[in-house]
């Protein structure tokens, strides 16, 4: 990747969103997201972009915190909506599609806050790595009319994450999140008492200085993610203790370290 290939992309991408007057984004607060609310706000300025956040059981409180803090920042206006997926049956039984019918949720209210409040498009921060992984959520943007001006701009995550640097994001390094439900085997059903196993089991391995991990549930077996690096701060101690300690009080009876290590998607059809 050149710096000019990259100048490219950037000029492509505040040129697709110059051509729109006012526009929702979606946002997490997660590095994609971030990128495309600070460019679209440098493109058509902060007062023509509003940050909409999609709140549910499956979005940890920190990473909502942060996401209106980061906003705020930027001094764009941010709203926080409901997404409602937990009301949608065909979700919570955690089909291998799940992701459809939680963005299906997302952005139908995404798509009625923008009408009421004129907005002209709703874009969510879709990268073009995104296309060839398992994404069915990309099918439920597609037909509810959200555009992707990452993909657009065939910008990869590499070169969302440096163009983050330049604009110094803090997101710039910041570890690949997805929602707490994507640590539940698919055909296990989500419950709110499973999200927040998850969000507490993961935040007591963040405590001990861990920024990539996943916790998957396997009903009362915990099996942890981490990158390989980050393997001696859970079995050497005091650390050991501690993780045994903090899931064990979550009713995970047997703990497992992914000799694998933490990798995206991991439990994604093969």
């Amino acid at each position: 990747m050149t710096e000019d290939i990259l100048d490219q992309k950037h000029e492509h991408l505040r040129s697709i969103l110059n051509g729109m007057e006012r526009v929702v984004v979606a946002f997490s607060g997660g590095v994609d997201s971030s990128l495309l609310l600070r460019v679209a706000a440098e493109a058509i300025g902060p007062a023509h972009v509003l940050a909409v956040i999609g709140d549910s059981e499956s979005l940890p409180r920190k990473e909502l915190a942060d996401a209106q803090s980061l906003a705020a920042e930027m001094g764009v206006t941010c709203r926080v909506v409901e997404s409602g997926e937990m009301r949608d049956p065909a979700y919570r039984t955690n089909p291998q599609n799940r992701c459809y019918f939680c963005k299906r949720a997302l952005f139908t209210e995404l798509v009625r806050v923008a009408r009421e409040q004129d907005f002209a498009a709703v874009l969510d921060g879709s990268n073009a790595d995104d296309l060839g992984d398992w994404r069915p959520g990309l099918m439920a943007a597609r037909e509810m009319g959200v555009r992707s001006p990452l993909q657009e701009a065939n910008l990869t995550k590499a070169e969302v994450r440096e163009l983050s640097r330049r604009f110094g994001l803090p997101t710039a390094d910041k570890p690949a999140m997805a929602c707490l439900a994507s640590r539940l085997p698919y055909g296990t059903p989500i419950t709110t008492e499973a999200l927040g196993r998850v969000e507490a089991a993961e935040a007591a391995l963040r405590e001990l200085g861990i920024g990539q991990v996943r916790v998957r549930l396997h009903g009362d077996l915990a099996s942890i993610e981490v990158l390989p690096d980050d393997f001696p701060r859970l079995l050497a101690q005091p650390g050991r203790d501690q993780v045994v300690a903090a899931l064990g009080a979550l009713g995970c009876r047997h703990i497992c370290l992914d000799l694998q290590g933490y990798r995206a998607g991991s439990m994604n059809p093969p």
